[in-house]
């Protein structure tokens, strides 16, 4: 199968990060689809199906990547989508390295094999006001659980914005009923502003975590880049792994590194492509 970029209009490529998929679309940077068009188009059982639309641009500073998720609104970042989108630009280059630009700030990315893609996703964001909080709080452990006061079935999240906001609950508690309810309670809790992703984290060792993620906006998904990057994040700055870690997710594995002399996070994992198409009127 070509690994072609698109041409100019609603030409998409199908592609997907252990399972987390995407139509990917090359369009001019002032072209932005309405919501209502972004959850027909999404819609798996009337449209193409895709957890996110990620839309190529280019401009005088170079490419930009812009992402949408299921529900139509837009979203300033996506780890998986952003490795995808980098196998494509350098396969279409004949190159082993891609830079471009997102809201959440210029990224870059590299080969690590085939196809396999490590992208540098920049420094995490920390302090309450970056990810952001209604209110001041300690993002080690917000004050937040759900459950009985006196018996919270989780409690005292990390909080950290990988370019969107995170929340991670460590628990071993992670069947579909338990992740789905949960997740679409605090997704649109007043503590978060523009929402949140809500990630469920079981620490099976200092270097490995079994991850499930309610995706803002996408629900419940096979894999989440940024929520791989956060998750091991809140974990290390609780004491519990090291800097680096194998992120165990729904659809296959990703190794999150988050480097001490830089501050920069580093995600690597597989991308696929699935097909190609024309995205319907």
């Amino acid at each position: 199968m070509s690994a072609s970029l698109p041409a100019a209009g609603l030409a998409f490529v199908k592609m997907n990060g252990l399972g987390n998929d995407f139509a990917v679309v090359r369009a001019p940077l002032d072209w932005s689809p309405a919501e209502a068009q972004v959850r027909a188009w999404g819609d798996r059982q009337a449209g193409i199906g895709f957890d996110q639309l990620v839309v190529l641009s280019e401009s005088g500073e170079g490419p930009w990547v812009r992402f949408w998720n299921q529900d139509g609104g837009e979203v300033s970042a996506c780890g998986n989508g952003s490795r995808a989108v980098a196998w494509l630009m350098m396969e279409a280059a004949g190159a082993d390295a891609a830079r471009f630009r997102t809201r959440a700030g210029p990224l870059a990315a590299a080969r690590a094999g085939d196809h396999r893609v490590t992208v540098d996703m920049g420094p995490p964001r920390l302090r309450w006001d970056e990810i952001p909080l209604a209110e001041e709080m300690d993002t080690r452990g917000i004050e937040l659980q759900v459950g009985p006061i006196d018996a919270p079935l989780v409690h005292t999240p990390g909080a950290v914005s990988m370019g969107n906001p995170h929340v991670v609950f460590f628990t071993d508690r992670q069947d579909d009923a338990f992740v789905r309810g949960t997740g679409s309670l605090i997704e649109h809790h007043p503590l978060f502003p523009e929402g949140v992703n809500v990630g469920f984290a079981n620490v099976l060792a200092p270097d490995r975590i079994r991850l499930r993620v309610w995706e803002r906006g996408a629900g419940l998904t096979k894999a989440c880049g940024t929520g791989a990057c956060a998750a091991l994040v809140a974990a290390h700055r609780r004491g519990l792994t090291g800097r680096a870690a194998t992120l165990e997710l729904d659809g296959g594995e990703l190794q999150i590194v988050w480097d001490a002399d830089t501050d920069h996070v580093h995600m690597t994992g597989a991308v696929a492509v699935e097909g190609t198409g024309v995205l319907p009127a």
